[in-house]
């Protein structure tokens, strides 16, 4: 489906589009095995957007057997270099081709604006997987220096089969970020997409088979992430498991691994990431836009997002009062309409959690200067204004958590190594962004920063060429993107040949 970005044309576009609602398990669609369903909610509206299979653990088997069996059929994992390639790259083209219908979906079941998902998520997810199909037949194999009677070959080996969790902030993105580089490497997969955002990943399965790859290579499991994801973890059959979410569940999963095979967990977790103002920062609207940016894209559900507003004390009223300006851009609404720049919270329990952490800043004294409410409530939706606290302390609960909304915390500082301090005075360490003119000191604070990812004078997340993952308890083994994200899903193998 082609897509103008136009209210008359999305509107028109909306009754047209198919709602593939069932598991897909080994090439084609199935029921769950206990016939259940649940109810996704359109966020924007609160109401029941389409019923979908409610997978258990007794899918989930189903599922690993059918990616177990292509595994070691060698139907992918031993096909060449060039035909996966070529596989990926339809499987790209394909993307881009549908690119309207997949904007729609995510829009629909996770209320991102359809800007975001026509322009930036959609388009991104085809050129991630083009970028991993691309690499593969870059990445060379080594040879050990050794005596002339042998030969020592350092390989890498698909892993097997990997389960995929993941997150409902960036179903499709999120979604290629894993599947991309798991897929390039030869392994076979089940996908558990998040269970209020599965639309577009199951369509994705389907344009994934038209494009030539295996049936029982690529299966997708909707349903409750607390079963899905114990049993893809506790699975025998699983070797690994690439988890993007939250910390208290990566725990967990770390948890599933040691009671069962000790299957190889790739995290990445939250993040309570620091923006970090120096006096020297130069164009304040230029930085007041790149910090707003930085806060309320995705209505600040963004493990990258940088929620910690961290500026030098001589700057602060005046780059403030640029942020509260340029925020009457930040347009709540619809997500459907192009003009809207902030959709919904994903649900009411997200949506009151996030007004709960928006009273405890007012209760522990910090100062409301923008926003702060719910509001559209008349569209039934779980929609709330963006929102910046000054005057916020580091011990507050606002400036330790991660609230996982449009809420910024601004705190200030007097010298680089308070900012320093201040930045690294998190349980977190996902992404940070810094501002000053002075090279040295870019340098300097970048790398005392303990960040997966620091931007220096934007907010910026890489490219597909960068690795994406953090430090600390924002997740280890864990890097999205690059050809880092590919080794994660090999196994290392030194072939020793001794020569007669």
């Amino acid at each position: 489906m082609t897509l103008k970005l136009e209210s008359k044309a999305i509107k028109a576009a909306v009754p047209q589009l198919k709602f593939r609602t069932q598991a897909f398990i080994d090439g084609r669609y199935v029921n769950a095995i206990a016939g259940k369903t649940y109810d996704s909610i359109n966020p924007a509206t609160g109401k029941p957007l389409a019923q979908l299979a409610a997978c258990e653990a007794a899918d989930v088997d189903a599922a690993v057997k059918a990616a177990r069996r292509s595994f070691e059929q060698g139907v992918w994992s031993t096909r060449s270099p060039a035909e996966r390639k070529a596989v990926l790259l339809r499987l790209a083209d394909l993307m881009e081709q549908n690119v309207g219908e997949l904007a729609l979906l995510d829009c629909l079941d996770a209320g991102k604006p359809i800007t975001d998902c026509l322009t930036m998520d959609g388009p991104d997810s085809a050129h991630c997987f083009r970028w991993h199909a691309e690499a593969i037949d870059k990445d060379y194999a080594q040879v050990a220096p050794t005596g002339p009677d042998q030969v020592a070959m350092i390989v890498r080996e698909p892993l097997g089969v990997i389960g995929a969790i993941l997150p409902w902030n960036f179903p499709l993105q999120m979604a290629a970020w894993k599947l991309g580089p798991i897929l390039a490497t030869g392994n076979s997969v089940v996908v558990k997409p998040a269970r209020q955002t599965s639309l577009s990943v199951l369509r994705l399965a389907e344009l994934a088979a038209e494009a030539g790859l295996p049936e029982g290579v690529l299966n997708v499991v909707p349903g409750s992430g607390s079963v899905i994801g114990a049993a893809l973890c506790k699975h025998p059959g699983v070797d690994a498991v690439a988890f993007t979410g939250s910390t208290e569940v990566g725990r967990l999963l770390l948890q599933y691994s040691a009671e069962s095979n000790l299957k190889r967990i790739v995290l990445e977790l939250g993040g309570k990431n620091p923006q970090v103002v120096f006096d020297d920062a130069g164009d304040l609207d230029y930085i007041a836009q790149q910090a707003l940016s930085c806060v309320f894209w995705n209505m600040g559900e963004n493990c990258s997002s940088g929620s910690r507003l961290i500026v030098h004390r001589k700057l602060k009223n005046k780059l403030l009062a640029r942020m509260i300006e340029f925020s009457k851009d930040w347009i709540v609404g619809n997500p459907l309409d192009p003009a809207t720049k902030v959709g919904p919270l994903i649900e009411a329990s997200h949506l009151n959690k996030v007004l709960e952490y928006i009273e405890s800043g007012k209760q522990e004294g910090a100062k409301l200067v923008l926003g702060g409410r719910r509001t559209l409530l008349k569209t039934g939706g779980f929609f709330v204004e963006p929102t910046i606290f000054d005057g916020v302390k580091p011990t507050m609960t606002i400036a330790r958590e991660e609230i996982f909304g449009p809420v910024l915390s601004v705190l200030t500082f007097d010298t680089e190594a308070e900012a320093i301090a201040l930045a690294n005075d998190t349980q977190y360490g996902l992404t940070a962004s810094l501002y000053t003119e002075n090279l040295s000191r870019a340098n300097r604070v970048a790398r005392a920063i303990r960040a997966g990812t620091v931007s220096v004078n934007c907010f910026s997340e890489g490219d597909a060429t960068t690795p994406f993952g953090g430090y600390k308890q924002s997740g280890f083994f864990g890097r999205d993107k690059s050809i880092f994200a590919h080794y994660q899903y090999c196994e290392l193998k030194t072939i020793w040949m001794q020569l007669t």
